[in-house]
């Protein structure tokens, strides 16, 4: 017998035309939808980032407005501070010069004792004291807060040590004031 060379043919029976074109437009339709889809993704994403930045712009806007409200209100507390703190170092000025011509005068009313006492050298010593007092407190009273703390700034740098010094000194006569009060 001859053998034939011929191919089996296949048991599937070949779907005609019209059936692929049926079968190939669902699949065409969901790739449209999805195209679809993907644009209104898109469309829906440039909308919320614009939003966005818009709501950035505001919020920025909003911080500017505030940060330079805030600005203003601390630049006027700042003057206010600077007034009250000009006051109080004037007000400080003044006692201070009060205090020491008070002492200067109690000085001065001493001396006369003091000459019966211990001599008319030491009495002398005495009233010298009493108007080195009162012309200091003359002098401070002459000057402003402004000049007083150039002076003392130069002082600082010509003599560190001993402004270093006299702080101490300062600081343990009011600690000993405060704890004094206390008891």
């Amino acid at each position: 017998m001859a053998e034939s060379t011929a191919k089996p043919k296949s048991t599937r029976a070949k779907k005609p035309k019209a059936d692929q074109a049926e079968a190939a437009a669902p699949a065409a339709g969901a790739q449209a939808k999805f195209a679809r889809a993907m644009e209104e993704a898109r469309a829906g994403a440039e909308a919320l980032t614009k939003e966005a930045q818009e709501r950035a712009g505001q919020y920025r806007e909003q911080f500017v407005e505030k940060s330079k409200e805030w600005q203003s209100e601390a630049a006027a507390y700042g003057e206010q501070a600077k007034v009250k703190a000009g006051e109080l170092a004037n007000e400080g000025k003044s006692k201070a010069s009060d205090a020491i011509a008070s002492f200067g005068k109690v000085v001065a009313d001493t001396a006369p004792r003091i000459d019966e006492t211990l001599g008319e050298k030491y009495g002398d010593y005495a009233r010298t004291a009493a108007r080195t007092m009162q012309e200091s407190a003359a002098k401070l009273d002459a000057k402003s807060y402004e000049e007083l703390g150039e002076e003392a700034k130069e002082f600082v740098r010509k003599s560190p040590g001993m402004a270093v010094g006299l702080a101490a000194v300062a600081g343990f006569m009011i600690a000993r004031m405060l704890r004094g009060s206390k008891d």
